[in-house]
C-alpha cells in the first residue's frame, strides 16, 4: 500500500470524550425592536407633554432636540413642519411598523390644539431609527421623561404663557363633493397674542385635528409647503407662499382658507398673496390679490 493510500484510509483521531453528548451551541436572540404604536398629546399645568408610547420595550437611545430645519431620514428631503419652532425627536432602536411592515396607529402626521404643541410629524422610520418633528408655538424648555407599563417616552415643552382664540378656515371635502357651500369651514385655535397674523397661519399648516379629519376637514394645501416673508401694513397681509403652488384646475384653492384666516383681523382689509417668485395678478387693486397658479 503506498503511503498516500494509507494516510487516506487511516482512522481519524478523535479526542477522547468525558461521557455524554456535547452540550449544543449557544444562540443568542437579538432583542426585539421597540415599535411605535402611539403619539398622544395633553396640556397639563404650564407644560404641553407629547407622548410616546412603544410595545416592546423602551428605545436605547433617545435624542430631542432643537434644529432650524427637519430632514427625511433616507432621502434626505426637508419635511415641512408648521410653527415658529421646530423639535426633533429621535429614537433608536425603534421602528414605527409592524414585523409584517403594517403600519401601526402611531400617526404620520397630527395637529393639536395646545398653546404650544400645534403638529407631530414622522420624518423617518428608516433601519430602525424612527424620527418625529414637534412643530410650537415658541422655543421654551424641554424636559424628557420615560415611564413604564407600556413603556412610554414623554416630551414636555414649556407652555406657561396666555393665548386667544382664533378662527382658521379649512376645507370641507365633504361638502365640496357634494356641492353643498360653504365649501370652507372655522375652527378655533390658541395663538399667542403678540402673533395676530403668524399664529393662526401656523395653525392653517399644521391641519385639522383628527376628530375634524373624521369630520371632512382637510388642509387644502394646493401644491404649497408653507408661507413667508408675512407682513402687516396699512390693513394689507402680503405674504408668499413657498412650494410649487397650483390649483389643479380646482375652482377652488388654498386662497379660500387664508383669505378669511387673515381677513378676521382687526387690522387686515386685504390680503395679497403671492407665489414663491413673489408674483401676483393685482398687487396694487382695491381688493383681495392672488397668484396665476391658484387660478382654475
Amino acid at each position: 500500500m503506498s503511503p498516500l493510500l494509507a494516510l487516506v484510509l487511516a482512522p481519524a483521531l478523535v479526542a477522547p470524550s468525558s461521557g455524554g453528548a456535547a452540550p449544543p451551541a449557544s444562540v443568542t436572540t437579538p432583542p426585539p425592536t421597540p415599535v411605535l404604536v402611539a403619539v398622544r398629546a395633553a396640556h397639563r399645568g404650564d407644560v404641553d407633554r407629547v407622548v410616546f408610547e412603544f410595545r416592546g420595550g423602551l428605545p436605547a437611545k433617545r435624542q430631542v432636540g432643537y434644529v432650524d430645519r427637519l430632514f427625511a431620514d433616507g432621502s434626505g428631503r426637508r419635511v415641512r413642519v408648521a410653527g415658529q419652532a421646530l423639535l426633533r425627536v429621535r429614537f433608536e432602536p425603534a421602528q414605527a411598523h409592524a414585523d409584517d411592515g403594517s403600519p401601526t396607529a402611531a400617526p404620520r402626521r397630527v395637529a393639536y390644539a395646545l398653546p404650544n404643541v400645534m403638529t407631530a410629524v414622522r420624518a423617518g422610520d428608516f433601519e430602525a431609527v424612527t424620527t418625529y418633528g414637534i412643530g410650537l408655538a415658541k422655543r421654551t424648555p424641554v424636559r424628557v421623561t420615560t415611564l413604564q407599563a407600556p413603556p412610554r417616552v414623554v416630551v414636555e415643552v414649556g407652555a406657561g404663557f396666555a393665548t386667544v382664540q382664533r378662527k382658521v378656515w379649512f376645507f370641507h371635502r365633504d361638502r365640496f363633493v357634494d356641492n353643498r357651500e360653504p365649501f370652507f369651514v372655522a375652527r378655533t385655535r390658541p395663538v399667542r397674542p403678540g402673533t395676530p397674523a403668524t399664529g393662526p397661519m401656523d395653525r392653517l399648516y399644521a391641519g385639522p385635528l383628527p376628530r375634524e379629519r373624521a369630520n371632512g376637514l382637510r388642509v387644502l394645501r394646493s401644491g404649497t409647503t408653507g408661507y413667508d416673508d408675512l407682513t402687516v401694513s396699512g390693513g394689507v397681509a402680503d405674504l408668499r407662499l413657498t412650494g410649487r403652488c397650483s390649483s389643479g384646475g380646482s375652482t377652488v384653492s388654498i386662497a379660500g382658507e387664508i383669505l378669511p384666516t387673515l381677513k378676521q383681523l382687526p387690522t387686515v382689509d386685504r390680503v395679497v398673496l403671492r407665489d414663491r417668485s413673489g408674483s401676483t395678478l393685482d398687487p396694487d387693486g382695491p381688493g383681495d390679490s392672488t397668484p396665476a397658479c391658484l387660478e382654475p
